[in-house]
């Protein structure tokens, strides 16, 4: 199993770095990144961090990516600081999208879609159908998310991603020990946002393009 859309103590989530990894190797993920949420301030210290426990993570036989998660920034600082996470060693990079509980600026998805350095729109809320188009063009993948809240938008994700072929995956945006998921919750999330079975399975393998970035 995979999950690249998961918080630590080094924003806003309740367990350690090590933590995270550890609960989420006893569950059954074999690749994860801690993507924590960045702005300015703070892109630095948390792409060092992570990077630095890789070999801890090794150790319990999870492959641990370094990820930031672009936050509440002004959309037009997006493609730098996007940019500079990749330079500064981030492995992926999501931002966070335009999600229907959160005062996210308008035109965020916009900047992300089009963005080569980033990998991942996050909770993108009601995307247009023209954010949707550009991210299938520039093959970024919008999130089908378990997270209370920015889940209310899932179906229509699926809906616009599907019509214009939009390249989707299933994330558990987790800060604490009971937004983990398992294999069976995985399952439920994308069939509870209007994917058929057989999208469903491709969704959740590993064996998907994304995996090739890194």
């Amino acid at each position: 199993m995979y999950d690249f859309h998961c918080h630590s103590t080094l924003s806003d989530g309740d367990m350690l770095p090590i933590e995270m990894v550890r609960r989420m190797a006893v569950l059954g993920y074999s690749t994860v990144a801690l993507s924590d949420h960045v702005d300015v301030t703070n892109l630095g210290e948390v792409i060092h961090a992570v990077n630095r426990l890789k070999t801890s993570a090794s150790l319990f036989d999870v492959n641990l990516l370094c990820g930031v998660e672009i936050t509440h920034v002004p959309p037009e600082e997006i493609p730098g600081i996007a940019r500079e996470a990749k330079e500064m060693g981030a492995d992926i990079v999501l931002v966070h999208g335009e999600t229907v509980v959160e005062p996210v600026a308008p035109g965020t998805n916009h900047a992300a879609v089009s963005c080569p350095d980033v990998d991942i729109l996050a909770h993108p809320g009601l995307i247009s159908r023209e954010d949707a188009q550009a991210a299938a063009e520039h093959g970024i993948y919008l999130e089908i998310t378990s997270r209370n809240g920015h889940n209310r938008t899932n179906g229509h994700v699926v809906m616009v991603g599907r019509e214009l072929g939009c390249e989707l995956i299933v994330q558990s945006d987790a800060h604490e020990p009971r937004d983990l998921l398992n294999q069976e919750s995985r399952w439920l999330v994308a069939r509870g946002a209007g994917l058929s079975e057989e999208e469903t399975l491709r969704v959740l393998s590993h064996e998907r393009s994304i995996f090739h970035r890194f």
